[in-house]
């Protein structure tokens, strides 16, 4: 932790039950109307194709990659004025404009409206850094791995009830989810209108600068600090494997074990129960016993080899023997977070968040295209063999990379500390 860091954290109030309860609560909602969606838009994709499977993962992979360009752009920004405005009219905006976004796609006669539906969605959803930046101004430094497992339970919650019912709802109509969506996102608006309180002071807030909003300023701030970098770079391939699961899931189950949308729709919910447990109840445990940074390597190992499974898994129900083994991966998420906040001041965390973002977003822009034309590849006649379960190889040995990468760094932070 550096100086400036340190000499914050002592002033730090005791975290705000209430303050994280709400943010828990705000996240919660925006990642149910994320999650409807799941199940029925690489199908609406499909669609507009006459259902050829090879073309919409192509086409789908290229949504996903203008997605993460939009996050890409604005995750700083919106970072920046956070920490210059506060969080809350930084979340109140961004959920007004999802909710209206998701009518656009509801309303989306052809690929070409749905894609421009994909980049406005990119830009609004580029909030979760601010939501995340939120968490460590209420949290004290030694328990942010615990509160940020909690938050990240509110991710699991989202995807046990938003797939299972967009599969269910996309059953009778693939429109109905982005409507139901809408909804949520409206009610989320007006619930953070009327409850989620400020959680950055005034006297702790920074002037905004476009040197450090735009996409590389901000990346420089990551490289201030070697552990910091390191830490990034093992983030930035865990990013990549994850990216996997939203671009070919769908699709690969479809296609291998000829799964319906509703069947994908309840798989994804076991997914969010597992990883609700995990993050819920688990992540404080496990950070207790072992550390941050062990815990770290452990979650990156049983996320390598969760996607080891899903890759070679002949049969569905082999396939869902991987999905509580891939939960514990999320140990990591909350134990990289907890380190990283610990490293900048408390007017930085909006800073780090859009940058940690934008580190994620390049890797969402790469992985959509490395998955889907894997994938896409690796079921043509022109393949050498037919390997639909590719693409989680490949995950599995990026998280492998990732986990390496980890090691080393905290390996030279400690020697350099010993």
């Amino acid at each position: 932790m550096s100086d400036e860091a340190s000499a914050a954290a002592a002033d730090m109030p005791p975290v705000r039950s209430a303050a994280a309860a709400f943010i828990f609560v705000t996240i919660l909602l925006d990642m149910l109307a994320l999650g409807l969606i799941i199940p029925v838009l690489p199908k609406l994709v499909e669609s507009f194709v006459d259902n050829d499977t090879a073309s919409a993962a192509r086409i789908f992979g290229l949504f996903g990659t203008a997605w993460a360009l939009m996050q890409f752009l604005f995750s700083p920004i919106l970072g920046a004025l956070s920490d210059r405005f506060g969080r809350r009219p930084v979340v109140l905006l961004s959920n007004f404009g999802l909710a209206l976004d998701y009518v656009l796609m509801a309303l989306a006669p052809s690929l070409i409206w749905l894609f421009v539906g994909r980049v406005i969605s990119g830009i609004t959803s580029a909030s979760i850094s601010t939501a995340f930046a939120y968490i460590a101004d209420v949290t004290p430094p030694e328990r942010r791995a615990a509160v940020f497992g909690k938050i990240g339970a509110a991710f699991g919650a989202g995807f046990i009830l938003g797939p299972a019912l967009g599969g269910l709802l996309g059953g009778m109509d693939p429109r109905l989810p982005f409507w139901v969506a809408a909804g949520l996102s409206f009610a989320n608006t007006l619930y953070g209108w009327l409850i989620l309180p400020e959680s950055l002071p005034a006297d702790r807030r920074s002037p905004f600068r476009w040197k450090s909003a735009n996409p590389l300023g901000a990346l420089h701030l990551l490289r201030s600090n070697r552990i910091l970098a390191g830490l990034s770079l093992a983030n930035f391939f865990g990013q990549v494997a994850h990216v996997v699961l939203p671009s070919t899931f769908v699709l690969y189950a479809t296609y291998r074990y000829g799964w319906s949308t509703t069947t994908v729709g309840l798989t994804l919910a076991l997914v969010g129960v597992c990883a609700m447990v995990v993050q819920g109840l688990g992540v404080g445990p496990i950070v207790k016993r072992f550390g941050e940074r062990r815990a770290l390597l452990l979650g990156l190992g049983c996320g390598a080899l969760g996607f080891l499974i899903y890759g070679v898994a002949p049969t569905g129900e082999l396939f869902w023997v991987g999905i509580p083994v891939m939960s514990l991966w999320g140990v990591a998420g909350a134990a990289i977070q907890a380190l990283t906040t610990q490293m900048v001041a408390p007017d930085q965390q909006g800073q780090l968040q859009g940058a940690t973002n934008s580190v994620n977003s390049i890797a969402q822009m790469a992985g959509p295209f490395l998955f889907t034309l894997t994938f896409a590849y690796f079921i043509s006649d022109h393949a050498p063999l037919n390997l639909p379960g590719a693409p989680f190889l490949l995950a599995a040995a990026l998280l492998v990379l990732g986990l390496l990468i980890a090691w080393r760094t905290m390996a030279v932070d400690q020697n350099r500390s010993a």
